[in-house]
């Protein structure tokens, strides 16, 4: 019961802060009116913008795809593309806790029974890195523009957050990597811990492979760098596409990945709401000149919705090519919500889930 109310207060805020942005939006006349045959209304850049979007979706999942496989996992790139694109297309299906990386975790352990900790590990350090990187394409943009130094107070502090954060999530991946933590005495505590220790266990056994493969790490975090690029563009060119003047790229490479970050908050829907309330606020904040009206801001994320949903419709016609056995992997998937495999503590780690 606590469960169900949990994920109904999760899609509740959601909602409410969509309703809120609408409501505040309703007399603004972009919002209120828009006109297909406008011609500031460009279907060419609403395509490249699909086009990147789905390219980010492919470079995230041969991201995972190294991790995998840099455990020793046996594991193909078609294996990937088909739990990958499964996990991004249960993103928009669950509504509650369980998003699509515990989908994918729950399948990858399914397949792996004899080391489901090390196949639950690369989901977690997947999750890292892609967060990690976000920071790290914000805090790059905050020097490179010089928001730092605005004249706008709002401005200056989100900027400078940025960077404090950036170099704090730095400091925590270091030390994590670092053997003194998982083969010292905080490793040795957190294995000793109950009910979880076991798990834990398993998990710095995991982190201790990573470290012996530097490459496979810069490598994906040079990946999620091109992952929050592309993302960064779609958005431009969504933006682009259905009001024809925006901020500048560069104001988007400030604007995007923090509004990504609000994202990554656990409400339905890769953080639906959140997002949407993040970039209007970046959009009137951030850009030096062309900044957009709360209406404008909400059309452009209701566009980039749109593309996330077409491209989880593409993945669902890319999903059942690559099957391998569909109906039983659909069942799985209905049935993995309440069942024992997210029971299971390694699989809650991935979610997040208490």
């Amino acid at each position: 019961m606590k469960k169900y109310l949990a994920n109904a207060a999760k899609v509740a805020v959601s909602l409410g802060l969509i309703a809120y942005l609408v409501a505040s939006a309703r007399n603004d006349p972009t919002f209120q009116r828009i006109d297909f045959s406008d011609p500031n209304f460009n279907w060419w850049l609403l395509a490249a913008a699909a086009a990147c979007w789905m390219t980010s979706l492919t470079c995230g999942i041969v991201r995972w795809y190294f991790l995998v496989r840099a455990v020793g996992l046996p594991f193909r790139l078609r294996d990937a593309f088909r739990l990958g694109l499964l996990g991004y297309m249960l993103n928009f299906v669950s509504l509650g806790s369980v998003g699509g990386d515990v989908f994918k975790a729950v399948f990858l352990a399914r397949e792996q029974p004899d080391r489901r900790a090390e196949a639950v590990a690369t989901i977690v350090v997947d999750r890292i890195l892609g967060l990690y990187s976000l920071f790290i394409v914000a805090a790059a943009s905050v020097l490179l523009t010089g928001t730092l130094y605005s004249d706008v107070e709002e401005v200056r502090a989100i900027s400078r957050w940025t960077l404090i954060l950036t170099g704090l999530a730095g400091i925590s991946v270091v030390m994590v990597m670092v053997p003194g933590f998982t083969t010292g005495a905080v490793s040795e505590f957190l294995q000793g811990l109950p009910r979880i220790g076991t798990v834990l266990g398993k998990l710095i056994a995991a982190v201790r492979v990573y470290r012996r493969r530097v490459g496979v790490i810069a490598g994906s975090v040079l990946l999620s760098i091109g992952v929050h690029s592309l993302s960064t563009v779609t958005i431009y060119l969504t933006a682009r596409g259905i009001l024809g003047t925006v901020p500048s790229l560069s104001a988007h490479f400030i604007i995007v990945p923090l509004s990504m970050l609000a994202g990554a908050l656990p409400l339905p829907m890769m953080g639906l709401g959140a997002f949407e309330a993040t970039l209007g606020f970046l959009y009137a904040a951030i850009p030096a000149a062309h900044a957009l009206s709360g209406g404008q801001s909400l059309l452009v994320a209701f566009g980039y919705r749109m593309i996330t949903i077409f491209a989880a419709i593409v993945s669902a016609l890319a999903f059942l090519a690559l099957r391998r056995d569909g109906e039983t992997t659909w069942e799985a998937a209905r049935k993995s919500a309440h069942g024992d495999l997210l029971n299971d503590e390694s699989v809650k780690m991935a979610s997040g889930a208490p």
